[in-house]
């Protein structure tokens, strides 16, 4: 995982255990460009509960791959592809 990352999951409030999760068993992979795949998930964040759609890039052409970033967000029909 790169530092910007990490910086970018603690100021977004996203735990890294989320991100793991998301990686491990995620609902969707979308290639986004030659070595870069977007792994996501939908997710429950806050309290009351609210669904958003946890967003996790990362570079696949490296040994091991690398999180880049990560983001949610509410906007979970404008990702989400019903086609995969």
């Amino acid at each position: 995982m790169t530092d910007h990352a990490r910086l970018e999951m603690e100021r977004r409030g996203i735990r890294e255990t989320q991100v793991a999760q998301v990686l491990s068993t995620p609902e969707q992979v979308q290639l986004v460009r030659p070595g870069r795949a977007v792994f996501q998930s939908r997710v429950e964040f806050g309290e009351p509960p609210q669904r958003y759609l946890l967003r996790v890039f990362v570079d696949v052409d490296r040994q091991p791959p690398e999180v880049v970033t990560a983001y949610r967000t509410s906007k979970i029909e404008k990702y989400w592809r019903d086609d995969q």
